[in-house]
């Protein structure tokens, strides 16, 4: 259980980040944008097999962030 608890203390402290988060295609892949404030915080990729999530990948270096192409998706 202790994996579970991790996920969920940390999706608690993210949740109080202020942090929205976008559809965006980023280098043509889909994935995730959080935005704070109108500006990328981290992007992110989820892999799901089977009906469960197996990976999950995010970025949140800002250096590394403006040198991706990333194009947030309107809903």
């Amino acid at each position: 259980m202790r994996g579970a608890e991790a996920v969920a203390g940390q999706a608690q402290m993210y949740s109080q980040l202020g942090l929205v988060a976008h559809h965006a295609l980023i280098n043509g892949a889909a994935g995730l944008v959080a935005t704070r404030d109108g500006r990328p915080f981290s992007i992110g990729a989820i892999t799901v097999r089977d009906g469960t999530i197996v990976e999950m990948d995010w970025v949140v270096d800002p250096e590394r962030l403006a040198r991706l192409d990333l194009e947030v998706l309107r809903d």
